[in-house]
């Protein structure tokens, strides 16, 4: 059951104790979201706003406070190392702030920075260093790359264990596997889009999905997520047709097309949940910067036929730093043997919770 709830007696999730297992589904996730709901309502009649920001403070301050539990009782603090090559502003931007995430969090940083005429087989090197590093538990390398680098050569050079990103064959098939082993890590931004369904309170047993996109990085692992949460699910992508006939059924939209409010808030059934990762910047010359951020999704109209949406920003964007960061903290609870904490609820830890049994 995907429903948060209250965790009673429990302490944090991020405790060393591990949670009881459920035998009968890919255990990759399990914890219970805390009870606290994120959403602000402005008018009845419209959508409740799933406040990602808040969310998103919450678990890092859970990840915090955990962090000092692992270095009292096993005297480590989880590893980030980061690998920026080049000079784009973005990726600088997103790595400063994943790098700010992880102090917040008292993590141990390590930081490689190259310049863009940098060889694949030198990048591959400082990504082995890292890989031997028993201090870092997790690599990034932030993408893109220069065009003469083969990203996929890159990314295979980090280690399945070190994979703080979960974008390698083996996590995404065991992600995928039902019933095999559990990947160590699940892509960012789609468990970020997970717990905020979560925190909605509505049961996706049964629910039609529609996931607009189909990356490796946010659609396909997207796909796998909400069918291990008994959705049915759909994805479209450039070649579907007809996608506003897949929007209108759907009880959860999930929006990553990187088109501009493609989904028009008509589309919307009543009472969906719509989750928006896409962030594009449109002309807007009544802003001091001469631009504004929206969603894939027609927000203003979307939000009086929803029964819960993301804004843009401050939705889907600050979980992806946040799962980023649980990520790095179950990579090194993986090193000490430990299990992970999990992303998804379980039925039988929600149980075991209900009833007082929890550890």
């Amino acid at each position: 059951d995907p429903r948060p709830h209250s965790t009673g007696k429990a302490s944090s999730p991020y405790h060393i104790s591990p949670p009881p297992q459920d035998t009968t589904h890919n255990t990759y996730t399990c914890i219970p979201p805390p009870a606290t709901t994120h959403y602000t309502m402005a008018d009845t009649s419209e959508a409740k706003i799933i406040d990602g920001k808040a969310v998103a403070t919450e678990i890092r301050a859970e990840i915090k406070k955990a962090v000092v539990e692992m270095k009292e009782e096993h005297k480590i603090v989880p590893g980030l190392g980061t690998i920026l090559v080049g000079n784009r502003s973005d990726s600088a931007m997103y790595v400063r702030f994943k790098k700010k995430a992880a102090a917040a969090a008292g993590f141990h940083t390590v930081d490689v920075k190259l310049e863009d005429t940098v060889t694949e087989e030198n990048l591959i090197k400082e990504v082995e260093k890292l890989a031997a590093d028993e201090k870092v538990h997790g690599i990034l390398v932030q993408l893109p790359l220069p065009k003469h680098i083969n990203e996929s050569n890159v990314l295979k050079a980090i280690p399945y264990e070190k994979d703080v990103d979960g974008f390698c064959a083996k996590n995404i098939g065991n992600l995928i596997l039902k019933g095999g082993e559990p990947p160590l890590a699940v892509a960012c931004t789609p468990a970020g889009c997970v717990e905020l369904i979560q925190r909605t309170g509505v049961d996706t047993k049964g629910l039609e999905a529609v996931v607009l996109g189909r990356s490796n990085i946010v659609g396909m692992p997207m796909e796998a997520l909400l069918r291990s949460m008994d959705a049915t699910v759909t994805v479209c992508h450039s070649r579907t047709k007809n996608v506003e006939s897949h929007v209108r059924r759907a009880d959860i939209v999930v929006a990553a097309m990187g088109k501009p409010e493609y989904v028009k808030g008509e589309w919307i059934k009543p009472g969906a949940i719509v989750i928006d990762v896409g962030i594009n910047s449109v002309d807007d010359s009544t802003k001091k910067r001469g631009y504004r951020l929206v969603g894939d999704v027609e927000f203003e109209v979307a939000k009086k036929r929803a029964g819960y949406i993301t804004p843009v920003p401050g939705g889907v964007g600050p979980m992806t730093i946040a799962m980023l960061m649980r990520n790095t903290y179950n990579l090194a609870r993986h090193t000490l043997k430990l299990p992970r904490i999990p992303l998804r609820t379980s039925r039988k830890y929600k149980d075991a919770i209900d009833n007082g049994e929890e550890n």
